[in-house]
């Protein structure tokens, strides 16, 4: 390699070190002050006094009374991610399926009404799903939280596209040793999507875990808050302490960068796929 391409390769390295750290920056910086001592709070780029203060506050319940739920609420805020994560990933693949795999009329008119449905924001029927959820006796509950989002047309549309992709002979080859279409998704077709199912999951599972506005509306007593809630709520008449905010911030981070780290591999994978 002459020098000319060595010093071109050098500034490329360069240019990439120069970006990652302009875009993690602001995460160091956030864990950083989480752990800084409170006056050094936001008037210090780079900390020099440490302490465990702010987790300390946030973990004793904050300025209130009586100290609030928030391993609980960390618990409820896991239960109603994971449950609506899989129960969007599980109606989004036998959709998708159908959608892909399986002809019948009117499947275009339904793929263009899930396109269709796509450019419209999910706030608009924010009000309608909740007078349904009232209605029915789901309020201030695990099913209220979860059962309004049991459906992603995002995940119906990444599967859809991934599935047409796989070739229709290994379909027709399992038909013919008399295996049917549930047998067919759940032992053939979802091995070979283990990539774009990685990251579909990752995406489903971080857009649940960081909802505030549904769990904020549908709930109402302590034992059912999640974190986002308990948070907002601890947090809207003390807005002195910038300190735990971003502890909280930390806090709601991690599970989903430990999902990430243990994903990766797969997740590279899939969003190789959804590049192309």
């Amino acid at each position: 390699m002459d020098g000319r391409k060595k010093k071109g390769l050098f500034f490329r390295y360069l240019i990439a070190v120069i970006l990652l750290l302009i875009m993690i920056f602001p995460y160091i910086y956030m864990v950083l002050t989480s752990f800084a001592d409170w006056d050094q709070v936001d008037k210090k780029l780079i900390p020099t006094d440490f302490t465990l203060k702010s987790y300390q506050w946030l973990l004793g319940g904050g300025e209130a009374v009586i100290p609030r739920p928030w391993l609980h609420a960390f618990f409820n805020s896991f239960v109603v991610s994971a449950g609506s994560t899989l129960l969007m990933m599980v109606s989004g693949v036998m959709v998708a399926y159908a959608l892909a795999k399986i002809p019948f009329k009117g499947r275009d008119t339904i793929n263009n009404f899930i396109l269709f449905q796509m450019f419209f924001p999910a706030i608009i029927l924010l009000i309608p799903t909740f007078l349904v959820i009232q209605r029915i006796g789901m309020y201030d509950s695990y099913w209220g939280m979860i059962l309004p989002k049991a459906l992603s047309l995002w995940a119906v549309f990444m599967y859809a596209n991934f599935f047409k992709a796989i070739p229709d002979t290994f379909i027709e080859a399992a038909k013919l040793d008399g295996a049917n279409d549930f047998q067919i998704l759940f032992k053939i077709v979802l091995p070979m999507s283990k990539s774009i199912t990685t990251v579909i999951f990752l995406f489903l599972f971080m857009e649940r875990w960081t909802e505030l506005l549904w769990d904020m509306l549908v709930t109402k007593s302590d034992s059912m808050l999640t974190l986002n809630v308990l948070l907002s709520q601890m947090f809207g008449p003390y807005g002195g302490y910038p300190g735990p905010m971003y502890a909280a911030s930390v806090l709601l981070t991690m599970p989903i960068i430990i999902i990430f780290l243990i994903f990766s591999k797969k997740f590279q994978e899939g969003m190789q796929f959804t590049l192309k």
